[in-house]
């Protein structure tokens, strides 16, 4: 069973960039699966950034970028595959 890891709260749409508000515990490496109104994909994450760092691993309560394969939207739900 997919575990709910966060939900995207922006996408910049020239840099294919979307901010994801964690609920949970990401790292590189991890294969997520994002779900919204009229799409639904996975992917595997290769870099995270938080203030403009790169970052390995994010924990609950915070706001990452993540390059992302395909256009998302707000409040898209993202889900850590098992």
């Amino acid at each position: 069973m997919d575990k709910k890891i966060g939900k995207v709260t922006h996408y910049y749409n020239k840099i294919g960039v979307a901010v994801i508000q964690v609920t949970g515990s990401l790292k590189i490496g991890d294969k997520i699966k994002i779900v919204g109104h009229d799409n639904e994909f996975s992917q595997e994450i290769t870099s995270m950034q938080t203030e403009h760092q790169q970052i390995q691993k994010a924990k609950k309560g915070d706001d990452i970028g993540m390059k992302v394969d395909r256009p998302v939207k707000e409040n898209d739900q993202v889900y850590l595959v098992k």
